[in-house]
């Protein structure tokens, strides 16, 4: 009978240091889902037949790439390849920057559309899906890309042609062959390159 009356104490105090496991574990799960989403970026992903594989840049570069063009809450940056956004991003939480990230890749526009979301800024970033060779960036101030250098040649009479003089180039990694850059910055082991459209493009850099 003691034995009964021990093994039913036990039971009842083992319930009770359940529940207050159990309540401490609310408690934490409530404060966690009041806390700001943050964006989740992604990692190095291949987007099969693209042009370009897909692989983010570090966010130590993001921010060179942003310092080194000057960028203000002014400008209008276009990011050209912008995987899960978080160019467009930095630029619109940081500095009040109006973007548009373009992507060929629907499941990379959706991922940054909603990292957008997350981080409160859909009000200035955008993101379409588009064939780079077919968008209209002329009213870009900024550009950004990281592309490969074969596409970066290829791009680079579309950015004469569209670009108003002045308007700053950033490129991670890849530069743009005989058009010189103004500045270059090492991060890491990543190079930036920085360029501004000239008033009167050189023949040799029009093709």
């Amino acid at each position: 009978m003691i034995q009964q009356i021990n093994r039913f104490k036990f039971l009842l105090i083992g319930l009770s240091l359940g529940g207050v496991w159990l309540a401490s574990c609310d408690r934490l799960a409530d404060a966690q889902s009041d806390q700001q989403p943050r964006p989740v970026f992604s990692s190095p992903v291949l987007t099969g037949d693209r042009d370009v594989p897909y692989v983010p840049t570090p966010q130590a570069v993001v921010d060179a790439m942003l310092q080194v063009a000057k960028v203000g809450k002014d400008d209008v940056l276009y990011d050209l390849g912008s995987g899960d956004g978080r160019i467009v991003i930095t630029a619109a939480e940081k500095f009040g920057t109006r973007g548009v990230g373009i992507d060929i890749d629907p499941e990379r526009v959706q991922e940054a559309q909603a990292n957008a979301r997350k981080a409160g800024v859909t009000d200035r970033a955008k993101f379409i899906q588009q064939d780079l060779f077919k968008a209209d960036f002329s009213e870009a101030t900024v550009v950004t890309l990281y592309l490969l250098p074969s596409v970066n040649l290829k791009l680079r009479p579309l950015l004469f042609k569209q670009l108003k003089p002045g308007t700053r180039v950033v490129s991670n990694t890849f530069d743009m062959d005989d058009w010189k850059p103004e500045k270059t910055l090492k991060v890491g082991n990543n190079t930036v390159y920085y360029w501004v459209i000239p008033e009167k493009v050189p023949e040799n850099l029009r093709s």
